[in-house]
Protein backbone atom coordinates (compact mmCIF):
# COMPACT_ATOMS: atom_id res chain seq x y z
CA UNK A 1 0.00 0.00 0.00
CA UNK A 2 1.41 3.13 -0.91
CA UNK A 3 1.79 5.86 2.13
CA UNK A 4 0.24 9.65 1.32
CA UNK A 5 3.79 11.16 1.82
CA UNK A 6 4.27 8.72 -1.37
CA UNK A 7 1.84 10.63 -2.84
CA UNK A 8 1.49 13.99 -2.03
CA UNK A 9 3.97 17.07 -1.30
CA UNK A 10 3.97 18.58 1.73
CA UNK A 11 6.03 21.98 1.98
CA UNK A 12 8.17 22.43 5.44
CA UNK A 13 11.10 24.44 6.69
CA UNK A 14 14.84 23.64 7.93
CA UNK A 15 16.04 25.50 11.55
CA UNK A 16 19.89 24.67 13.13
CA UNK A 17 22.02 25.99 15.32
CA UNK A 18 25.63 26.26 14.54
CA UNK A 19 27.76 25.91 17.55
CA UNK A 20 31.25 26.99 17.97
CA UNK A 21 33.34 24.34 17.06
CA UNK A 22 31.00 23.48 13.73
CA UNK A 23 32.53 24.51 10.56
CA UNK A 24 30.58 26.26 7.89
CA UNK A 25 31.41 23.43 5.33
CA UNK A 26 30.45 21.06 8.17
CA UNK A 27 27.48 22.84 9.05
CA UNK A 28 25.92 23.37 5.65
CA UNK A 29 26.70 19.44 4.74
CA UNK A 30 24.67 18.90 7.48
CA UNK A 31 21.55 20.94 6.49
CA UNK A 32 22.06 19.38 2.79
CA UNK A 33 21.69 16.13 4.23
CA UNK A 34 18.74 16.90 6.00
CA UNK A 35 16.40 18.65 2.96
CA UNK A 36 17.64 14.90 1.21
CA UNK A 37 16.18 13.21 3.88
CA UNK A 38 13.16 15.70 3.59
CA UNK A 39 13.09 14.82 0.22
CA UNK A 40 12.82 11.30 1.15
CA UNK A 41 10.36 11.47 3.25
CA UNK A 42 7.77 13.42 0.88
CA UNK A 43 8.78 17.14 2.42
CA UNK A 44 10.00 20.27 0.26
CA UNK A 45 11.64 22.23 1.99
CA UNK A 46 10.39 26.02 1.24
CA UNK A 47 13.10 27.57 3.31
CA UNK A 48 15.86 27.46 5.75
CA UNK A 49 16.78 29.41 9.20
CA UNK A 50 20.13 29.58 11.23
CA UNK A 51 21.69 30.44 14.10
CA UNK A 52 24.92 30.55 15.37
CA UNK A 53 24.60 30.08 19.46
CA UNK A 54 27.40 28.88 21.88
CA UNK A 55 24.74 26.62 23.23
CA UNK A 56 20.99 25.27 22.41
CA UNK A 57 18.45 27.10 23.76
CA UNK A 58 16.73 24.80 26.43
CA UNK A 59 13.17 26.01 26.35
CA UNK A 60 13.03 25.45 22.18
CA UNK A 61 16.31 25.04 20.61
CA UNK A 62 16.44 28.08 18.46
CA UNK A 63 16.56 31.51 20.49
CA UNK A 64 13.19 33.32 21.20
CA UNK A 65 13.81 35.62 18.39
CA UNK A 66 14.58 33.61 15.72
CA UNK A 67 11.44 31.33 16.72
CA UNK A 68 9.46 34.45 16.10
CA UNK A 69 10.91 34.47 13.01
CA UNK A 70 9.83 31.43 12.06
CA UNK A 71 6.29 31.43 13.40
CA UNK A 72 6.15 34.90 10.84
CA UNK A 73 6.96 32.95 7.90
CA UNK A 74 4.61 29.74 8.53
CA UNK A 75 1.77 31.82 9.28
CA UNK A 76 2.52 34.86 7.65
CA UNK A 77 4.87 34.63 4.67
CA UNK A 78 7.94 37.00 5.95
CA UNK A 79 11.02 36.46 7.80
CA UNK A 80 12.79 38.99 10.08
CA UNK A 81 12.30 42.58 8.56
CA UNK A 82 10.90 41.62 5.26
CA UNK A 83 8.94 39.36 3.00
CA UNK A 84 10.83 36.86 1.44
CA UNK A 85 10.08 36.54 -2.56
CA UNK A 86 7.75 34.16 -3.15
CA UNK A 87 7.04 33.42 0.51
CA UNK A 88 3.63 34.85 0.92
CA UNK A 89 2.70 31.94 -0.87
CA UNK A 90 3.68 29.40 1.60
CA UNK A 91 1.60 31.35 4.55
CA UNK A 92 -0.12 28.48 6.07
CA UNK A 93 1.03 26.01 4.02
CA UNK A 94 3.88 24.82 6.27
CA UNK A 95 3.17 21.50 7.65
CA UNK A 96 6.61 21.02 9.45
CA UNK A 97 9.89 22.19 10.66
CA UNK A 98 12.95 19.87 10.32
CA UNK A 99 15.13 20.13 13.25
CA UNK A 100 18.39 19.40 11.98
CA UNK A 101 19.50 18.15 15.83
CA UNK A 102 17.64 16.04 18.00
CA UNK A 103 16.40 17.79 20.93
CA UNK A 104 14.39 17.48 23.79
CA UNK A 105 10.55 16.29 24.56
CA UNK A 106 10.38 19.48 26.24
CA UNK A 107 12.10 21.69 23.62
CA UNK A 108 10.10 19.80 20.74
CA UNK A 109 6.97 20.78 22.71
CA UNK A 110 7.80 24.42 22.92
CA UNK A 111 8.88 24.86 19.64
CA UNK A 112 5.74 23.44 18.09
CA UNK A 113 3.34 25.62 20.56
CA UNK A 114 5.36 28.96 19.66
CA UNK A 115 5.50 28.11 15.81
CA UNK A 116 2.41 26.85 15.61
CA UNK A 117 3.04 23.58 12.74
CA UNK A 118 4.72 19.90 13.58
CA UNK A 119 7.96 19.78 14.77
CA UNK A 120 10.15 16.91 13.70
CA UNK A 121 14.01 16.85 14.78
CA UNK A 122 16.34 14.92 12.63
CA UNK A 123 16.27 11.27 14.74
CA UNK A 124 12.10 11.15 13.76
CA UNK A 125 12.86 12.38 10.18
CA UNK A 126 15.02 9.20 10.12
CA UNK A 127 12.99 6.92 11.41
CA UNK A 128 10.30 7.67 9.60
CA UNK A 129 12.40 7.28 6.54
CA UNK A 130 13.28 3.58 8.12
CA UNK A 131 9.56 3.33 9.11
CA UNK A 132 8.17 3.63 5.18
CA UNK A 133 10.84 1.55 3.62
CA UNK A 134 11.26 -0.98 5.99
CA UNK A 135 9.97 -4.06 4.03
CA UNK A 136 11.57 -7.49 5.64
CA UNK A 137 9.80 -8.79 8.94
CA UNK A 138 13.08 -8.25 10.48
CA UNK A 139 13.72 -4.39 9.23
CA UNK A 140 10.50 -3.81 10.38
CA UNK A 141 10.40 -5.05 13.69
CA UNK A 142 13.89 -3.10 14.15
CA UNK A 143 12.53 -0.01 12.96
CA UNK A 144 9.03 -0.54 15.37
CA UNK A 145 11.69 -0.66 18.66
CA UNK A 146 14.13 2.47 17.24
CA UNK A 147 10.74 4.20 17.13
CA UNK A 148 8.99 3.02 20.55
CA UNK A 149 12.52 3.96 22.37
CA UNK A 150 12.11 7.23 20.45
CA UNK A 151 8.60 7.98 21.62
CA UNK A 152 8.62 6.49 25.18
CA UNK A 153 10.50 9.68 26.67
CA UNK A 154 7.60 11.99 24.80
CA UNK A 155 4.84 10.69 26.06
CA UNK A 156 4.77 12.98 29.33
CA UNK A 157 5.11 16.11 26.95
CA UNK A 158 2.25 14.88 24.65
CA UNK A 159 0.34 14.25 27.77
CA UNK A 160 0.97 18.17 28.46
CA UNK A 161 -0.37 19.27 25.59
CA UNK A 162 -3.34 17.11 25.95
CA UNK A 163 -4.01 19.39 28.82
CA UNK A 164 -5.88 17.22 31.89
CA UNK A 165 -8.48 15.88 30.52
CA UNK A 166 -7.89 12.41 30.59
CA UNK A 167 -4.48 12.12 31.95
CA UNK A 168 -6.35 9.68 34.58
CA UNK A 169 -7.30 6.21 33.83
CA UNK A 170 -10.09 4.62 36.08
CA UNK A 171 -9.27 1.70 37.97
CA UNK A 172 -11.10 -0.50 35.91
CA UNK A 173 -8.97 -2.16 33.09
CA UNK A 174 -5.36 -0.88 34.90
CA UNK A 175 -3.17 -1.29 37.80
CA UNK A 176 -5.45 0.78 39.85
CA UNK A 177 -7.66 4.34 40.13
CA UNK A 178 -4.29 6.43 40.01
CA UNK A 179 -2.77 5.02 36.86
CA UNK A 180 -2.89 7.83 34.07
CA UNK A 181 -3.25 7.02 30.37
CA UNK A 182 0.85 7.92 30.10
CA UNK A 183 2.15 5.18 32.53
CA UNK A 184 -0.52 2.36 31.02
CA UNK A 185 1.10 3.77 27.32
CA UNK A 186 4.93 3.45 28.46
CA UNK A 187 3.64 0.12 30.14
CA UNK A 188 2.23 -1.13 26.60
CA UNK A 189 5.44 0.16 24.86
CA UNK A 190 7.83 -1.79 26.63
CA UNK A 191 6.08 -4.88 26.67
CA UNK A 192 5.86 -4.43 22.77
CA UNK A 193 9.70 -3.66 23.10
CA UNK A 194 9.91 -7.02 24.77
CA UNK A 195 7.89 -8.97 22.75
CA UNK A 196 9.45 -7.10 19.65
CA UNK A 197 12.87 -8.13 20.86
CA UNK A 198 11.90 -11.84 21.15
CA UNK A 199 11.15 -12.10 17.63
CA UNK A 200 14.55 -10.45 16.46
CA UNK A 201 16.13 -13.17 18.70
CA UNK A 202 14.31 -15.60 17.12
CA UNK A 203 14.70 -14.75 13.60
CA UNK A 204 18.14 -13.93 14.00
CA UNK A 205 18.80 -17.37 14.79
CA UNK A 206 16.90 -18.71 11.71
CA UNK A 207 18.67 -16.38 9.31
CA UNK A 208 22.15 -17.61 10.62
CA UNK A 209 21.04 -20.85 10.50
CA UNK A 210 20.11 -20.54 6.65
CA UNK A 211 23.17 -18.60 5.48
CA UNK A 212 25.19 -21.43 7.30
CA UNK A 213 23.34 -23.86 5.27
CA UNK A 214 23.32 -21.89 2.11
CA UNK A 215 27.36 -21.36 2.02
CA UNK A 216 27.57 -24.82 3.60
CA UNK A 217 26.12 -26.57 0.44
CA UNK A 218 27.22 -23.71 -2.37
CA UNK A 219 30.61 -22.76 -1.07
CA UNK A 220 30.11 -19.30 -1.50
CA UNK A 221 32.78 -16.53 -0.29
CA UNK A 222 30.47 -12.79 0.77
CA UNK A 223 31.31 -9.82 -0.76
CA UNK A 224 28.99 -6.28 1.55
CA UNK A 225 29.01 -3.56 0.21
CA UNK A 226 28.81 -0.60 2.93
CA UNK A 227 29.27 3.08 2.59
CA UNK A 228 27.23 6.23 3.04
CA UNK A 229 23.80 6.36 1.75
CA UNK A 230 23.36 7.49 -2.06
CA UNK A 231 26.87 6.78 -2.73
CA UNK A 232 25.92 4.43 -5.50
CA UNK A 233 26.09 1.14 -3.99
CA UNK A 234 22.41 -0.12 -5.39
CA UNK A 235 24.05 0.41 -8.71
CA UNK A 236 26.93 -1.26 -8.49
CA UNK A 237 25.30 -3.82 -6.79
CA UNK A 238 23.27 -4.16 -10.14
CA UNK A 239 26.39 -3.83 -12.95
CA UNK A 240 28.27 -6.45 -10.66
CA UNK A 241 25.48 -9.25 -10.14
CA UNK A 242 23.59 -8.29 -13.40
CA UNK A 243 20.46 -8.28 -10.75
CA UNK A 244 17.40 -5.88 -11.02
CA UNK A 245 17.82 -4.08 -7.81
CA UNK A 246 16.12 -0.61 -6.79
CA UNK A 247 18.14 2.38 -7.95
CA UNK A 248 17.11 5.55 -6.36
CA UNK A 249 18.60 9.08 -6.10
CA UNK A 250 16.64 9.40 -2.49
CA UNK A 251 18.52 8.78 0.99
CA UNK A 252 18.26 4.89 2.55
CA UNK A 253 16.21 3.55 -0.71
CA UNK A 254 17.89 0.14 0.36
CA UNK A 255 16.82 -0.75 3.68
CA UNK A 256 16.56 -4.47 3.29
CA UNK A 257 20.05 -6.13 2.44
CA UNK A 258 19.75 -7.65 -0.98
CA UNK A 259 22.08 -10.21 -1.63
CA UNK A 260 23.31 -11.71 -5.35
CA UNK A 261 25.61 -13.85 -6.68
CA UNK A 262 28.49 -12.33 -8.60
CA UNK A 263 27.72 -12.34 -12.16
CA UNK A 264 29.34 -14.03 -14.39
CA UNK A 265 30.08 -16.82 -11.70
CA UNK A 266 33.74 -17.28 -10.76
CA UNK A 267 35.53 -20.19 -8.60
CA UNK A 268 34.64 -19.57 -5.86
CA UNK A 269 31.34 -18.45 -6.31
CA UNK A 270 30.82 -14.91 -4.49
CA UNK A 271 27.81 -13.45 -2.83
CA UNK A 272 27.61 -9.96 -3.35
CA UNK A 273 25.07 -8.01 -0.76
CA UNK A 274 24.05 -4.94 -0.40
CA UNK A 275 23.62 -2.91 3.01
CA UNK A 276 21.40 -0.15 4.59
CA UNK A 277 23.33 3.00 4.09
CA UNK A 278 25.25 5.24 6.42
CA UNK A 279 24.64 8.69 7.88
CA UNK A 280 25.82 11.14 9.42
CA UNK A 281 24.54 10.84 13.44
CA UNK A 282 22.71 8.44 12.92
CA UNK A 283 20.04 7.48 15.89
CA UNK A 284 22.00 5.18 18.14
CA UNK A 285 18.67 3.52 18.60
CA UNK A 286 18.86 2.55 15.10
CA UNK A 287 22.57 1.78 14.93
CA UNK A 288 21.65 -1.06 17.54
CA UNK A 289 18.78 -2.51 16.31
CA UNK A 290 20.17 -2.26 12.91
CA UNK A 291 23.16 -5.02 14.02
CA UNK A 292 21.31 -7.96 12.30
CA UNK A 293 20.41 -6.19 8.74
CA UNK A 294 24.07 -5.08 9.34
CA UNK A 295 25.53 -8.39 9.75
CA UNK A 296 25.95 -8.85 6.29
CA UNK A 297 29.01 -6.75 7.10
CA UNK A 298 29.90 -8.96 9.92
CA UNK A 299 30.19 -12.09 7.88
CA UNK A 300 31.56 -11.41 4.79
CA UNK A 301 35.17 -11.68 3.94
CA UNK A 302 35.07 -8.67 1.97
CA UNK A 303 34.38 -5.74 2.57
CA UNK A 304 33.55 -3.01 -0.75
CA UNK A 305 33.42 0.52 1.17
CA UNK A 306 31.89 2.74 -1.86
CA UNK A 307 32.57 6.42 -1.76
CA UNK A 308 30.73 8.94 -3.90
CA UNK A 309 33.65 10.77 -5.36
CA UNK A 310 32.11 13.62 -6.62
CA UNK A 311 30.87 14.64 -3.49
CA UNK A 312 32.61 17.34 -1.69
CA UNK A 313 31.98 16.04 1.81
CA UNK A 314 32.98 12.59 0.87
CA UNK A 315 35.69 12.58 3.47
CA UNK A 316 33.60 13.07 6.07
CA UNK A 317 30.96 10.60 4.70
CA UNK A 318 34.31 8.34 4.57
CA UNK A 319 34.63 8.74 8.50
CA UNK A 320 31.17 8.50 9.39
CA UNK A 321 31.32 4.72 7.60
CA UNK A 322 34.52 4.40 9.33
CA UNK A 323 33.30 4.86 13.23
CA UNK A 324 29.62 3.15 12.21
CA UNK A 325 31.45 -0.36 11.02
CA UNK A 326 33.96 0.30 14.36
CA UNK A 327 30.52 0.64 16.63
CA UNK A 328 29.29 -2.56 14.93
CA UNK A 329 32.69 -4.46 15.01
CA UNK A 330 33.05 -4.97 11.12
CA UNK A 331 36.47 -2.77 10.97
CA UNK A 332 38.42 -5.69 10.93
CA UNK A 333 36.92 -7.30 8.34
CA UNK A 334 39.71 -6.65 4.67
CA UNK A 335 38.38 -3.89 3.05
CA UNK A 336 38.60 -2.49 -0.54
CA UNK A 337 37.67 1.51 -0.60
CA UNK A 338 35.55 2.20 -3.62
CA UNK A 339 35.64 5.83 -5.29
CA UNK A 340 32.25 5.75 -7.07
CA UNK A 341 30.73 8.66 -9.91
CA UNK A 342 33.98 9.44 -11.23
CA UNK A 343 32.27 10.56 -14.03
CA UNK A 344 30.11 13.60 -12.15
CA UNK A 345 33.45 15.11 -11.08
CA UNK A 346 33.37 17.07 -14.50
CA UNK A 347 35.77 16.72 -18.09
CA UNK A 348 38.00 13.88 -18.56
CA UNK A 349 41.41 16.46 -17.46
CA UNK A 350 38.94 17.04 -14.30
CA UNK A 351 38.59 13.42 -13.05
CA UNK A 352 42.25 12.44 -13.88
CA UNK A 353 43.25 14.62 -11.46
CA UNK A 354 40.64 13.41 -8.95
CA UNK A 355 41.45 10.00 -9.19
CA UNK A 356 45.53 10.87 -9.28
CA UNK A 357 44.70 12.68 -6.31
CA UNK A 358 42.84 9.83 -4.69
CA UNK A 359 45.45 7.38 -5.68
CA UNK A 360 47.98 9.56 -3.83
CA UNK A 361 46.23 9.85 -0.46
CA UNK A 362 44.45 5.97 -0.55
CA UNK A 363 46.77 3.92 -2.73
CA UNK A 364 45.01 0.77 -2.76
CA UNK A 365 41.83 2.49 -3.60
CA UNK A 366 39.87 1.76 -7.14
CA UNK A 367 38.16 4.99 -8.82
CA UNK A 368 35.62 4.41 -11.03
CA UNK A 369 32.35 4.85 -12.48
CA UNK A 370 29.86 2.18 -11.48
CA UNK A 371 27.90 2.70 -14.69
CA UNK A 372 31.50 1.70 -17.38
CA UNK A 373 31.54 -1.88 -18.11
CA UNK A 374 34.76 -1.58 -18.23
CA UNK A 375 35.61 -0.70 -14.65
CA UNK A 376 33.24 -2.67 -13.00
CA UNK A 377 34.63 -5.71 -15.03
CA UNK A 378 38.05 -4.72 -13.68
CA UNK A 379 36.66 -4.41 -9.91
CA UNK A 380 35.37 -7.82 -10.65
CA UNK A 381 38.43 -9.28 -11.41
CA UNK A 382 39.91 -7.30 -8.32
CA UNK A 383 37.29 -9.12 -6.18
CA UNK A 384 37.95 -12.98 -7.43
CA UNK A 385 41.75 -12.16 -6.93
CA UNK A 386 40.99 -11.34 -3.63
CA UNK A 387 39.27 -14.96 -3.40
CA UNK A 388 41.68 -16.99 -4.87
CA UNK A 389 44.50 -16.15 -2.86
CA UNK A 390 43.99 -19.61 -0.80
CA UNK A 391 43.42 -21.69 -4.30
CA UNK A 392 45.88 -24.38 -5.41
CA UNK A 393 46.54 -25.66 -9.11
CA UNK A 394 46.33 -29.53 -9.83
CA UNK A 395 45.98 -31.67 -12.65
CA UNK A 396 42.88 -34.29 -11.83
CA UNK A 397 42.23 -37.32 -14.31
CA UNK A 398 38.60 -38.45 -15.42
CA UNK A 399 38.05 -41.97 -16.70
CA UNK A 400 35.50 -42.37 -19.69
CA UNK A 401 33.22 -44.22 -17.04
CA UNK A 402 32.45 -41.36 -14.75
CA UNK A 403 31.81 -38.10 -17.23
CA UNK A 404 28.79 -37.61 -15.02
CA UNK A 405 31.39 -36.68 -12.63
CA UNK A 406 32.03 -33.04 -15.23
CA UNK A 407 29.69 -31.33 -13.98
CA UNK A 408 30.67 -31.37 -10.50
CA UNK A 409 34.30 -30.83 -11.24
CA UNK A 410 33.31 -27.12 -13.44
CA UNK A 411 30.80 -26.06 -10.66
CA UNK A 412 33.46 -26.67 -8.25
CA UNK A 413 36.43 -25.32 -9.49
CA UNK A 414 37.81 -23.22 -12.21
CA UNK A 415 39.17 -25.81 -15.30
CA UNK A 416 42.43 -23.39 -16.49
CA UNK A 417 43.11 -26.63 -19.49
CA UNK A 418 41.67 -29.46 -21.11
CA UNK A 419 43.04 -32.73 -22.82
CA UNK A 420 42.64 -36.30 -23.44
CA UNK A 421 43.72 -39.71 -24.54
CA UNK A 422 42.12 -42.76 -24.75
CA UNK A 423 41.56 -43.21 -21.52
CA UNK A 424 39.91 -40.13 -20.33
CA UNK A 425 40.43 -36.80 -20.03
CA UNK A 426 42.85 -34.53 -17.92
CA UNK A 427 42.12 -31.51 -16.52
CA UNK A 428 44.45 -28.76 -15.17
CA UNK A 429 42.39 -26.75 -12.48
CA UNK A 430 42.42 -24.16 -9.40
CA UNK A 431 40.34 -24.65 -6.34
CA UNK A 432 39.97 -24.98 -2.81
CA UNK A 433 42.72 -27.52 -1.28
CA UNK A 434 40.27 -29.51 0.41
CA UNK A 435 37.51 -29.41 -2.68
CA UNK A 436 40.63 -30.70 -4.80
CA UNK A 437 41.08 -33.73 -2.07
CA UNK A 438 37.42 -34.73 -2.54
CA UNK A 439 37.04 -34.45 -6.13
CA UNK A 440 40.54 -36.52 -6.49
CA UNK A 441 39.11 -39.10 -4.32
CA UNK A 442 35.70 -39.64 -6.04
CA UNK A 443 37.97 -39.48 -9.45
CA UNK A 444 40.05 -42.46 -8.14
CA UNK A 445 36.68 -44.27 -7.28
CA UNK A 446 35.01 -44.24 -10.25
Amino acid sequence: MRSEVEDKTRYAVAAAVQLPNVSDIEFEASLTELRELAKTLGFKVVHTFVQKRTGFDTTGYLGIGKRQEIHDFVNHGVEGEGAIPGAAAFAGQIDAILVDHEISPSQARNLEKEVGCEVMDRTMVILEIFHNNARSRAARAQVEIARLGYMAPRLREAAKLAGPQGRQRSGAGGRGGGESHTELDRRKIRDRIAELQQEIVAMDVERKTQRARRQERQGLAGVALVGYTNAGKSTLMRALTGSEVLVANKLFATLDTTVRTLHPESVPRVLVSDTVGFIKNLPHGLVASFKSTLEEALDASLLLHVIDASDPGFERQLQVTDDVLHEIGADAVPRIRVFNKIDHVGDSEAQAECEAALREKYPDCVVMSARRPDEVARLRLTIISFFQQGLVEAELFLPWSAQQLRGELYASCEVLEERADEEGAFFRVRGEPDTLMILREQFAQA
